[in-house]
């Protein structure tokens, strides 16, 4: 069975993507801030889903709704500066969605750790890949397929 199957089975009601080094020169929202390939390809993959909630990890807000106004930053996941776990709980905790579940996780090694903070249960389906190509190539397959293997079991 491929590595993401299983989201098939279930409707998130909070995906989490990463920012991006790519960002816009000028205060934007947050769903236009990243123009990264990457953090692209998280949210085509995270839109396919369908959940209930979908939210941005920033390295230097923390956790971002999709119409947050933020300015731009040079502020990499673990760099000084960079938001902690304990923040991203306290952040979490205010919105109200400490305790969701199921949480679905997309992004690398660093973003999925500060996430497993506050969810330490949630799922990552890029989990196990060997690199950026092979997560790319997931997060493609999951926009192609997750969206149509739900639609067709409602």
């Amino acid at each position: 069975m491929p590595p993401n199957e299983y989201l098939d089975c279930f409707a998130a009601e909070l995906v989490v993507v990463p920012c991006g080094a790519r960002k816009l020169d000028v205060a934007a929202r947050a769903a236009d801030m990243y123009t990264g390939s990457y953090h692209r390809a998280c949210r085509r993959a995270a839109e396919a889903l369908r959940p209930e909630r979908l939210l941005i990890l920033s390295a230097r807000y923390g956790l971002l709704g999709l119409d947050d106004v933020i300015e731009p930053y040079d502020t990499p996941h673990g760099a000084a500066g960079a938001v902690s776990a304990g923040l991203v709980r306290e952040q979490a905790a205010r919105r109200g969605i400490d305790r969701l579940d199921p949480v679905v996780v997309l992004g690398g090694a660093r973003h999925v750790a500060l996430a497993q903070a506050v969810w330490p249960y949630a799922r990552t389906p890029l989990s196990g890949t060997r690199g950026m190509g092979e997560q790319v190539a997931r997060l493609a397959a999951m926009a192609r397929s997750t969206g149509t293997a739900r639609g067709r079991a409602s």
